[in-house]
């Protein structure tokens, strides 16, 4: 059964009446008595899913879940970016070479 809108043009009154698609418009407003009352337009009721269930992949075929699920695997592909280290054998170690010893001078006294 829909729920139709109605406001009364005397009083200003509005109020939602559920009522049956047979039943006649209400003519008489609750509020003020006046036989002012007009049924709004309204826009609608929306679908509304109830209990559980009613998820997209409820009812799908195996053979779909598993392209689902080969297509949520990540993928490895190869960065572009210029900031990122380059995996070939031309690059450099960044590594930094161990302390040299200075050179030894004569610091012993001479005799």
């Amino acid at each position: 059964m829909p729920t139709y809108e109605y406001q009364c043009d005397a009083c200003g009154h509005r109020f939602d009446e559920l009522q049956s698609f047979s039943e006649p418009t209400l003519k008489k407003c609750p509020a003020c008595k006046k036989k002012k009352l007009q049924r709004l337009i309204g826009t609608g009721a929306a679908i509304l899913f109830k209990g559980d269930g009613f998820y997209q992949t409820d009812y799908r075929s195996e053979s779909y879940k598993a392209a689902a699920k080969a297509d949520a695997t990540p993928q490895t592909t190869e960065k572009s970016n210029t900031d990122a280290p380059k995996t070939t054998g031309d690059t450099k170690a960044t590594t930094t070479p161990a302390k040299a010893d200075a050179p030894k001078t004569a610091t012993k006294n001479a005799k």
